[in-house]
């Protein structure tokens, strides 16, 4: 290990010169930092602020102009919304309508069918009553007709 005395004591500075030591050489440097201050913000800070600025307004502008757009979208999204409501409301009752019309055709067309099956299941037995009865008839005089030849034949 070393001993820290030593190296301690063997560090110490006698006389000026010191740690701190003050002279002409503080106020020069102090003059040479403010004259690189002031001329570093004429050429570096000056422009680099310009630009920023000029950057801060260019964003702002831009993002005015879109939250105009924004709500102008918002705007015209609401009226189309609108407008298809409206629109789809037309057409549901333009649908129901059509379904009434054609409900009411339909109808009116199977009526129409049912009276003339009506009708033609009517002509249908009538005719065939009509054919029943000259069957009948027919069958009515050829009974009597057998019926005469059996007794004809019978009194043989």
């Amino acid at each position: 290990m070393v001993n820290f005395s030593i190296v301690i004591s063997a560090s110490e500075v006698s006389g000026p010169g010191g740690l701190f030591d003050i002279d002409a050489t503080l106020p020069l440097v102090a003059i040479q930092f403010v004259l690189l201050t002031v001329i570093l913000n004429a050429i570096l800070y000056s422009p680099l602020l310009g630009i920023m600025d000029e950057r801060k307004e260019y964003i702002l502008t831009n993002l005015g102009k879109a939250s105009e757009l924004l709500s102008e979208a918002n705007k015209l999204t609401a009226q189309y919304e609108e407008e298809l409501n409206s629109v789809r409301k037309e057409a549901q009752l333009e649908i129901t309508n059509s379904q009434k019309i054609h409900k009411e055709i339909l109808e009116i067309e199977l009526n129409i069918s049912q009276k003339y099956i009506d009708n033609l299941l009517d002509t249908i037995t009538k005719d065939l009553l009509n054919k029943k009865n000259i069957a009948l008839n027919s069958l009515d005089k050829i009974v009597q007709s057998l019926c005469v030849d059996i007794e004809t034949r019978l009194s043989i």
